[in-house]
């Protein structure tokens, strides 16, 4: 058994940490390309391995052995989001998710179709023809109400310093673990940190003001929050306060944070394939007749359901996903150390051609015409793999599909710019400056653009 390969002299250590922080996703791709199945690199001393291989990536992410953890990096998250599920280790992680689990079920979410359709056509609504948007800034205000509104039942306001907010976070966040910053303790005030507490500090004023009024005003109703107000483990007993509000804080961060990125991306790449444009055009029409669009509709929007999963799979926010070993662990032909982080990449995993063929192209048939019917449980994973998937998923694509489908019958939005759109790797991906789009409003299949166009 062999420790996986990487850069041996210090020069070439630092040379490739280097150029990991400046740019983890095409280092990524360079070490799967120079090295296969995995690759490894010591980063300030911190020993790091890179999985690129699916069935090795399973064994770590199901890990019956119980050897991996939650790494430090997404630990340190704790200080935004406390101990949610994103941040929980056993045992406390496998109570909330019993807790939480059965209110983000597919029947349970059902309930909230109406509310993400209505927010998408209060959006669309203020579209004025010709206008140029930041479709970024409009994508995180559209999934902020959507999240309000399920988890929390209320309606929002200070949307705008919310997501600002979210933008200072995600910021300085990058700031802290793609440089040296990362090896100084936490307890020092650096100023990226300090920022980030105190952008922190505003939405748990906000997050703790709706649920301190749902608790006074002690109304019952159909949302999230009342759910995790209700919910009662095997001995009957439920969340504390400051459990429900770390469970709705990360619900409420990660709800539209990675939503409204996949629904920029998702803009992006229809606007500059028509024929995709078109071909959601014709299929939204048939499904609904120009109605709003209804949860029961998801069977009728294949096409739809395939242009999402396809924009996940270009554009994953979740990009990156770590583990650290407890213990030493044998991954295939590899020894790994106790203490190594393991990190994998979603978004290398889902442009590997030895899992998808032309994976660069943007093409959402491959998802019907039986092409990725052959891969891999672990060579696809938007919303994470093995017990500790995204409790969310269910809402995600629902919310993605029924956003779209909305977004589609009424307006068409175009590249005011071919230049390349540069991307920010934080806590997720998403575009480092805005993207601005210009609205076409349209009322029939005659105003989608032609294949040609």
């Amino acid at each position: 058994m062999t420790y996986p390969p990487g850069p041996t002299s210090t020069i070439a250590k630092l040379a490739q940490t280097r150029a990991f922080f400046r740019g983890p996703l095409r280092e990524m791709e360079k070490m799967h390309a120079r090295h296969g199945k995995a690759a490894s690199l010591s980063i300030f001393g911190e020993r790091v391995l890179f999985l690129f291989d699916p069935e090795l990536i399973g064994e770590v992410l199901v890990d019956r052995g119980g050897a991996f953890v939650k790494d430090n990096v997404t630990h340190s998250l704790s200080y935004l989001l406390g101990e949610g599920l994103l941040t929980s280790e056993l045992p406390k992680w496998r109570r909330q998710r019993r807790l939480i689990a059965p209110s983000l079920n597919r029947r349970h979410i059902a309930s909230y179709g109406d509310s993400m359709v209505s927010a998408a056509r209060r959006y669309v609504d203020t579209l004025v023809d010709g206008e140029v948007r930041d479709v970024h800034a409009d994508m995180t205000a559209v999934t902020l109400e959507i999240v309000t509104e399920t988890l929390f039942g209320a309606a929002f306001s200070g949307a705008e310093e919310i997501g600002a907010k979210m933008d200072v976070v995600m910021h300085n966040f990058e700031r802290v673990v793609r440089s040296w910053r990362r090896l100084v303790p936490e307890w020092v005030p650096l100023k990226p940190r300090r920022q980030i507490a105190e952008a922190g500090a505003v939405i748990e004023a906000k997050v703790r003001g709706i649920i301190r009024e749902r608790q006074e005003s002690g109304c019952d109703g159909d949302d999230l929050l009342s759910r995790l107000l209700a919910a009662r483990d095997e001995s009957g007993e439920g969340m504390d306060e400051d459990q429900i509000y770390d469970e709705a804080l990360t619900l409420f961060v990660a709800g539209h944070e990675t939503t409204a990125n996949a629904l920029t991306f998702g803009l992006k790449l229809i606007a500059e394939h028509p024929e995709v444009d078109l071909k959601l055009k014709r299929e939204v029409d048939a499904a609904l007749g120009g109605r709003p669009a209804k949860a029961a509709d998801l069977p009728q929007l294949p096409y739809t359901e395939a242009v999402f999963k396809e924009v996940l799979r270009l554009y994953p926010p979740a990009y990156l996903i770590g583990r650290e070993s407890t213990a030493e662990v044998e991954l295939g032909p590899f020894t790994v150390p106790k203490g190594t982080t393991v990190l994998i990449s979603p978004w290398v995993l889902h442009r590997d051609r030895a899992s998808f063929d032309d994976p660069m192209a943007f093409a959402p048939e491959r998802w019907l015409d039986g092409r990725t019917e052959g891969v891999s449980r672990y060579a696809y994973m938007p919303f994470g793999g093995g017990p500790r998937i995204c409790v969310g998923n269910h809402f995600a694509m629902m919310e993605g599909i029924l956003t779209l489908a909305t977004f589609v019958q009424h307006v068409r939005l175009e590249r005011t710019s071919r230049e390349e759109l540069p991307l920010q790797f934080a806590v997720t991906a998403r575009p480092a400056r805005p993207l601005r789009m210009r609205v076409v409003r349209r009322t029939t299949l005659a105003d989608a653009p032609s294949a040609s166009h």
